[in-house]
């Protein structure tokens, strides 16, 4: 990968702008990407520090709203150019940025590490699972999806449905998982023939501007994939843009409502992948000891910054006492440290503000009788934003930690008197991404049609799948993406019917 040292400027007050050097493993780069070009911002200023140091990892300029209008531009020249309009060129650079990222994996990952603290045993979720989606696109880029409706006697005329690419797709990450939102965004509308702005979270942006470079090698022609960062009205000009066909968000309610908002003034589309409070329904005779590690694991490892977390967990009212003992058993193998220790399952949390905020929930929490019942406080850890995963139990389903989404290590443990009743409390929440169910197949087979999520996943599930959508109900999501529900997102269907 062609690298530029690193030596950025860190803007230290208003009158005074200052150069700093890092000592990373990785050089990085703080250049937008627009028509194949690296630019340098002229926006606001950005700044990214290390959750696990404290320490400043670089200071640019983000994008500005002139550049966010050339990088749409470029996006719509490319689209309307010959050259990405064949299926058999798109398979073919979808799969080169998808062998150059798996070659650039390391690299890639010690971004992640520097601007989010995620720790490096989850290079497989952030590297690795987004390259597999990007092939699994590549091959669906040469599907013929054609429907032939025949003829129609009332009528006597031939129809035909086509599916052409929706055109110019405005793609939004987020901080948590920046390579894996953002390369499955833009690989399923390149994948159908669209161009894309993307545009990455202000607070991990190191990693995805590390494919500028990689873009350019796989062969896509310019301005078919551009790469922004920026603030706040970087993301406002982008998604109300009028040459933008489609916005594909992820990322919080309320940012998530506002952006809908913002594209609709343009009767453009919106896919919005947004917050859950996913339920784990432990059914009645499952063995908590069996579940308990992988269970809390699952909430806490990023620093519980993922949406699909089981952040309620439901047990039998007279076995609570059997699932604190297991949780309790479990939670010392739950490890909170360094970031490249790969015994490390918990890193920081993503900003000072953040811990602030989960304290304060778990503050709260404790106050209205909530007890933490497993882990809780902070490690004996000198610099960084680190939490211990914390369980809180004696609150109930109307508690502000059972409705809010934490986004951090944190998980309720909820009681429950019938199966019932555990149904109606895990779809008692305005989110719906996920739920879990514990327990026989054939129990859980049964109760899954009862439950308002858009996926289901049974005594664990399994690693994430390119071919299965992944779809939000309530206020967790509107459309789908990933699987063939989510490439149908980029395709706009046209009829054509021949008279005979």
């Amino acid at each position: 990968m062609a690298q530029v040292p690193l030596f950025i400027q860190a803007k230290r007050n208003n009158d005074m702008d200052k150069k700093v050097s890092s000592n990373l493993a990785v050089n990085l780069s703080t250049k937008l990407l627009i028509n194949n070009q690296d630019v340098e911002g002229s926006g606001e200023w950005l700044r990214v520090v290390n959750p696990a140091t404290e320490e400043l990892v670089a200071g640019f300029r983000g994008a500005s709203v002139p550049q966010v209008e050339a990088a749409v531009m470029a996006a719509k020249r490319a689209f309307q150019r010959p050259a990405w309009q064949s299926p058999a060129m798109r398979k073919a650079v979808l799969l080169k940025f998808a062998d150059l990222i798996e070659e650039h994996r390391d690299a890639l990952m010690e971004a992640l590490i520097e601007e989010i603290g995620t720790p490096i045993n989850l290079k497989s979720n952030h590297v690795d699972t987004p390259v597999a989606f990007l092939r699994w696109f590549a091959e669906q880029a040469t599907q013929d999806r054609t429907r032939q409706l025949g003829f129609n006697p009332a009528h006597t005329g031939v129809s035909t449905v086509f599916y052409r690419p929706v055109g110019v797709v405005a793609a939004i990450s987020a901080f948590n998982y920046p390579l894996l939102i953002g390369l499955t965004k833009i690989g399923a509308a390149l994948a159908m023939g669209c161009t894309t702005v993307l545009l990455s979270s202000p607070l991990a942006p190191m990693a995805v501007m590390l494919l500028n470079d990689l873009v350019r090698r796989a062969g896509f022609p310019e301005g078919v994939v551009n790469i922004l960062a920026g603030a706040a009205d970087v993301g406002r000009a982008l998604t109300s843009h009028p040459d933008v066909d489609k916005v594909s968000f992820t990322g919080s309610v309320a940012v998530g409502q506002s952006v809908l908002q913002q594209a609709s003034q343009g009767l453009r589309g919106a896919v919005l992948e947004l917050g859950g409070k996913s339920a784990a329904i432990m059914l009645p005779g499952v063995n908590y000891e069996q579940y308990a590690f992988s269970l809390h694991a699952r909430y806490a490892r990023n620093a519980g910054q993922g949406c699909g977390s089981p952040t309620r967990i439901l047990v039998e009212e007279s076995r609570y006492a059997e699932f604190l003992q297991a949780s309790q058993q479990a939670y010392p193998k739950i490890t909170v440290g360094d970031p490249r220790d790969p015994a490390t399952i918990v890193g920081p949390v993503i900003t000072s503000a953040q811990r602030d905020r989960i304290e304060a929930m778990l503050g709260r929490a404790t106050a209205q009788k909530g007890t933490i019942v497993a882990g809780g406080g902070r490690p004996a850890m000198r610099k960084g934003w680190f939490l211990n995963p914390a369980l809180v139990g004696g609150l109930d389903n109307q508690s502000e930690l059972a409705r809010e989404e934490v986004f951090g290590p944190v998980s309720v443990v909820l009681t429950y008197r019938s199966v019932e009743e555990a149904i109606q409390i895990a779809n008692d929440s305005e989110l719906g991404l996920k739920a879990y169910l514990f327990g026989t197949k054939d129990q859980c087979l049964k109760l899954v049609p009862q439950l308002r999520v858009g996926t289901v996943q049974i005594n664990g599930g399994s690693p994430l799948r390119p071919d299965a959508p992944m779809t939000g109900c309530k206020l967790s999501g509107l459309g789908s993406e990933w699987g063939l529900d989510g490439l149908r997102e980029f395709l706009v269907p046209q009829h054509i019917d021949c008279a005979i």
